[in-house]
Order: C-alpha cells, then sequence, then structure tokens
C-alpha cells in the first residue's frame, strides 16, 4: 500500500532545539507551564503541536548563526546598550589618539627645533639622536594602545555574551568584569603585536640586505623578495588571525590561560576556517568602507575650508592645529564604532562555533529558563576542560 507523501505521519518529528518530549496525555500537565517558554507550543505542550523557532531572550536567537543575524546583531550591540559599548570604545580611543598625539606631537616638535637650532657641523648627530627620540617615543602609545584596545575587546566580549541572555550590564559592572581578565588579553594582543612586528622586520632587513649587494640582479630580487614576501606574510597573518580568532572570547568568557585558548581555539575553528575567515573579512571590509564614506568628505571639506580661510598661508601653524582637532572629533567616533562592530563580531563568531559544535544553544536555553524561574545556576559559557584539549578552566 503506498501512502500519501504529502500526509503528515502520526507520530511527531523530534525537534532541532532542546530535549524531544512526547506528547502528553489527555488530563496530565504540559511541560512550561511556568518560566519564560510559559505557553509556548514547544513539543509536549499541546498534544500534535508542531515545533516553533528557538526563543530570542536578547540579543541573538538561541541558534547557529547566520551571516545575516551576524552582521546585524554586530550593529545591534551598539543600538542595544549604547551608553556601556559605544561610551566605553569613545573613552578608549580618545584615550589612544590623544595620548599618541601629544606625545609624539610634542617630542616631534622638539626634535625639529632641535636639529633647525643645530650647529652646522653637529646637525647630523643631532638628526639621527632626534629620530631615535621620536621612536622611543612612541613606546608609550603602543603600550597603551594595547592594553586599551585589550580591555574594549574584554567589555565588547562581555556585552554579546549577556545580551544574548537578555541582560543589560551598564559600564562600571562591564569594566569590573572585564578587567578580571584583562593582563591575558593584553598578553595575547602584545604577541600578535610582535609576531607581526617580527615578520615585517625579517622581509625588510632581506629586502636591504639584497639591495646593498649592489647592482641591478640585487635591486630586482630585493623588490621580488620584498613582493612576495609581503604577500606570504599577508597570507600567513590571515591563516592564524582566522584560527586563533576567538582567543579573546575564550580568555575573557571561559577564563582559560593563553595556551590554552590558542589550542581550543584551533579545535572549534576546524571545518569552519573558510566561513570565519570570510565573515572576518567582510566585516572589516564594510566597517572600512563606512569609515571612508564619514571621514573622506570631512578631510576634504577640512582642507578647502582651510585653504578658504588662510588662502596665502599666514596662518599656517594655528591652521593645522585646528584642522587637526577637527579631524579627531570626526576620527574618534568613527573609531570607536568600527571597533565595537568589529569587536563583536568576533564575539558572536565564538558563540556561532559553540553552537554548532558543542550545542552551546542549549545550554543558554537551560539557563534562561533556568533563571527566569529564580534557580542558581551556573554560568553556560564556562566549562571544566576545554574540548579536544584537556586543559582546565584557569
Amino acid at each position: 500500500m503506498v501512502t500519501d507523501p504529502w500526509q503528515a505521519p502520526d507520530a511527531p518529528v523530534p525537534p532541532r532545539y532542546g530535549k524531544f518530549v512526547p506528547p502528553v496525555a489527555p488530563g496530565q500537565d504540559a511541560p512550561y507551564q511556568t518560566g519564560p517558554y510559559a505557553g509556548s507550543p514547544y513539543p509536549g505542550s499541546v498534544p500534535g503541536q508542531g515545533w516553533t523557532p528557538p526563543p530570542k531572550p536578547g540579543l541573538i536567537p538561541l541558534r547557529p548563526i547566520g551571516f545575516g543575524t551576524l552582521l546585524g546583531a554586530s550593529f545591534q550591540v551598539l543600538r542595544r546598550n549604547p551608553k556601556a559599548t559605544f561610551g566605553s570604545a569613545l573613552i578608549v580611543q580618545a584615550a589612544i589618539m590623544l595620548v599618541t598625539v601629544l606625545i609624539v606631537g610634542l617630542v616631534t616638535f622638539w626634535a625639529i627645533d632641535r636639529i633647525d637650532s643645530a650647529p652646522l657641523d653637529q646637525k647630523d648627530a643631532v638628526a639621527a639622536g632626534s629620530v631615535l627620540a621620536g621612536a622611543l617615543s612612541a613606546i608609550i602609545p603602543i603600550a597603551l594602545s594595547l592594553i586599551a584596545s585589550a580591555l574594549l575587546q574584554a567589555v565588547i566580549v562581555v556585552e554579546v555574551a549577556r545580551a544574548t541572555l537578555g541582560e543589560k550590564l551598564r559600564l562600571g559592572v562591564l569594566w569590573r568584569t572585564a578587567a578580571t581578565r584583562l593582563w591575558p588579553l593584553v598578553l595575547w594582543t602584545a604577541l600578535l603585536t610582535v609576531a607581526l612586528f617580527i615578520g615585517v622586520a625579517v622581509i625588510a632587513a632581506f629586502v636591504v640586505l639584497l639591495i646593498s649587494v649592489g647592482g641591478t640582479a640585487g635591486f630586482v630580487a630585493g623588490v621580488l623578495v620584498g613582493i612576495f614576501g609581503g604577500l606570504m606574510l599577508a597570507a600567513a597573518s590571515a591563516f592564524l588571525y582566522t584560527k586563533t580568532s576567538v582567543v579573546p572570547s575564550l580568555i575573557v568568557l571561559e577564563k582559560l590561560s593563553v595556551r590554552a585558548s590558542v589550542v581550543r581555539s584551533w579545535s572549534l575553528t576546524r571545518g569552519y576556517f573558510w566561513r570565519t575567515l570570510g565573515v572576518l573579512l567582510l566585516i572589516g571590509l564594510i566597517v572600512q568602507v563606512i569609515t571612508q564614506i564619514v571621514t573622506t568628505p570631512v578631510s576634504l571639506l577640512l582642507g578647502l575650508g582651510a585653504m578658504l580661510i588662510d588662502p596665502n598661508g599666514t596662518l599656517s601653524e594655528e591652521t593645522t592645529y585646528i584642522v587637526t582637532a577637527l579631524t579627531l572629533i570626526i576620527a574618534i567616533p568613527v573609531a570607536a564604532v568600527a571597533a565595537v562592530v568589529q569587536s563583536a563580531a568576533i564575539a558572536l563568531i565564538y558563540l556561532d562555533l559553540r553552537m554548532r559544535k558543542e550545542g552551546l544553544d542549549l545550554e543558554l536555553a537551560r539557563y534562561v529558563e533556568s533563571a527566569a524561574q529564580g534557580g542558581d545556576v551556573p554560568d553556560p559559557y564556562l566549562t571544566p576542560t576545554a574540548a579536544s584539549t584537556g586543559y582546565p578552566a584557569a
């Protein structure tokens, strides 16, 4: 006997999310009569009832995240809690830019004045010392940038994680929570920076060595080494950055050490490398395009305005200060928005990978339900050991 293929089966189909519960018999109590799912058509709540989409207690639905949802949620982080997210990014970006401008600007001004006032026979020595002083003055802004960027990344990771559960934390709470994992995150950021610097330095050393050999052959070889070495460095950086992209989230949310976070990130991204790389590149491209759309017209207008106000260049120094100040006023908020969106995207990639590979969406749903009923439940992001690594949580 051939059955109608369009006829629904007698037995209900097990759901994708949550534990399957068969229909209850007449007179019995249905589950989910209390809590956030009360009255919802979950399997078992009504005999024969079909499956409904997973719950969305906060920022995203508790299911694996599609690209559209990930992109929208990255920007929604700003709108959902602007004081804590945009405010934190604004403070961090303003501190980095102002300290950089003040320290590097003052040292540069001092160096130029020192070179101009030096005797002719000492100009070369004074110039060399001034260049060294300028290079050393950049250490302070770089160190501040590493610490501030790590703090902002930790703040956004915590915000995305709690917003997914429907929680909304204030700026002070976010900063205190993020500060507990600041130094491991600073260490990781410093390691990335040093590794990139070493790679650039090695390629530059080879180029200079080949060019210094002399002749056309040495020059051509140096240029080729520079081009192909740069391409290889870019490819290696993209690979390593993608494989370790969720390290900040692991350090902050799972409280792992840097080494354990790298191993676990390598494991989580296995099988999702190209998807993760594509999301990172596309979001980075979108952010850069938006940044250029905002800043380029402003820069052109400021330059044109300076020419109209001071066409003869009699107030060149004052005009330069004014243009620099106005440029910073525009650049700091734009940089803050870009930092929040990119940090939020990385945190969302972490959630998506754990949902796809470890069923984190089920744990989050249980946490939301238990918390709504007043239960004392553990943090759903913590794991006793990192999956496939054996490293215990710190």
